[in-house]
């Protein structure tokens, strides 16, 4: 079935007077925080939700959060993988309160330092770890440690990857040729300078661009997530593991947002060896923090290539990595929240959303499909599975987007804004998801001006 676009425009249109006429105090704020923020948010992609302005939040409590015109929504972006715990998860909370009693930061390494370090080897296979404040310092520090010990220059992303904000990822593929992506902000440098991108799932590729052995490390996500989720073919991370390794290439992965497949990620999930990891935004329930662990063998490179006398000048760490405050809330987490229980509810959960739009999809006899990694899962609007980023980022349709963002937004479910992702936290309840597929019926239904099925 075809999708009329006047009729999506006018749709939409109508969904931003309804936004707009229920959240006064919401764009009341947002006009104020134009006189002193840039743009009207203190962060930049805030702007990008569907209305227009940003809601502005007052709290939130495990799946919901309440804005501040007093409305009420099912969680279901959990700040884009930042509060997949759930908002204000109880161990987290009470072992932050009883940190913040003690102090936040000394420079000094805690006891729950090295529990963490304990569990982290433990789940993951990983030995030796440090910590960072986000995701994204993680992954710069890895890669420098990456480049000290090979002695190489380049790294390798795959097309459309998520890494954070790490300059090096911010490269696409142009008729075959490395450049900036899209909306780089002031590259430093050209990315072809420092940086390798081949196709995910693309094993002949890889090779080729591994085959001058003069690449530092792969950075990796298991499988893409931020530009929908794309799984690896079977026998992929096979091949890249021989690639890398017959290589001399240090192998990456980053499970900042796979962490939604289980309590050790997908690399415990399917058995991944990787030299690195990285983990960030769910690490400390909320509360910035992240860590970067390493093999047997890479930890003994490292030691053997770096001085003690320039720990603090040489590009990795900062004055606020591993405080206190984040180091007991990466305790609790992990100890009580992120937990295997909580996730042999949470995917169970995502599988019932996903199944749920599958079958709302097929009744509506609509082109598109949908898929699941753990307790994640994202609807697209494409009508067969993508194998790669490039493929992944040609199914993007910003106006239904918004328009199904806007929609379920009105209706009081909150979707990740930058893609059609729902994560789970494990306060959701199965009304919840039902609640889900009936506005994601009722919002297809009106936009292919059919009765609700």
């Amino acid at each position: 079935m075809r999708i009329d676009r006047a009729r999506l425009a006018s749709l939409l249109a109508d969904e931003q007077r309804v936004f707009a006429e229920r959240h006064p105090g919401s764009r009341a704020l947002y006009e104020r925080a134009r006189g002193s923020l840039l743009g009207g948010v203190p962060m930049h992609w805030m702007v990008r939700w569907a209305g227009g302005f940003p809601l502005f939040v007052t709290g939130g409590q495990g799946a919901y959060l309440i804005d501040v015109d007093g409305h009420r929504y099912l969680d279901l972006c959990l700040g884009d993988t930042g509060a997949m715990t759930g908002h204000a998860p109880e161990a987290t909370v009470a072992a932050v309160t009883a940190q913040a009693a003690r102090g936040f930061t000394f420079m000094l390494p805690t006891e729950d330092a090295v529990w963490v370090g304990e569990e982290l080897a433990r789940r993951f296979g990983l030995p030796f770890w440090q910590f960072a404040l986000t995701a994204t310092d993680a992954n710069r520090f890895a890669i420098r440690l990456a480049r000290e010990i090979t002695g190489r220059r380049l790294i390798l992303v795959f097309n459309w990857c998520y890494h954070g904000t790490v300059d090096e990822t911010f490269a696409t593929l142009r008729e075959g040729r490395v450049v900036a992506r899209e909306g780089n902000v002031g590259p430093p440098v050209d990315p072809a300078l420092t940086t390798r991108v081949v196709e995910f799932n693309n094993l002949a590729a890889l090779e080729a661009a591994l085959a001058p052995n003069d690449v530092a490390c792969v950075l990796a996500e298991p499988a893409l997530t931020n530009v929908g989720i794309v799984h690896p073919d079977p026998g992929f991370h096979q091949g890249l593991r021989e690639l890398t390794r017959r290589t001399g290439t240090l192998l990456i992965m980053d499970e900042t947002h796979t962490i939604c497949t289980g309590p050790g990620g997908y690399t415990r999930a399917h058995g991944l060896d990787p030299d690195l990891l990285t983990l960030g935004k769910p690490i400390a329930g909320g509360v910035p923090g992240a860590v970067y662990g390493f093999s047997e063998s890479v930890a003994q490179r490292i030691r053997a290539k770096t001085r003690v006398d320039y720990a603090d000048t040489g590009g990795i760490g900062g004055t606020l990595a591993a405080n206190a405050l984040a180091t007991a809330a990466m305790r609790a987490t992990l100890e009580r929240v992120l937990t295997e229980a909580s996730y042999q509810r949470t995917i169970p959960l995502a599988t019932r959303f996903a199944d749920q739009v599958d079958v709302a999809i097929n009744d509506f006899e609509l082109p598109w499909i949908v898929k699941r990694l753990g307790c994640r899962a994202e609807y697209w609007f494409r009508p067969v599975p993508p194998s790669n980023g490039s493929e992944a980022a040609a199914a993007v349709d910003p106006a239904l987007e918004r328009y199904m963002h806007l929609a379920a937004l009105n209706r009081g479910i909150l979707l990740t804004p930058f893609h059609n992702m729902a994560l789970v936290a494990p306060a959701v309840a199965e009304a919840d998801i039902d609640r889900h597929t009936q506005v994601f019926r009722e919002s297809v239904a009106m936009l292919l001006a059919v009765p609700v099925t």
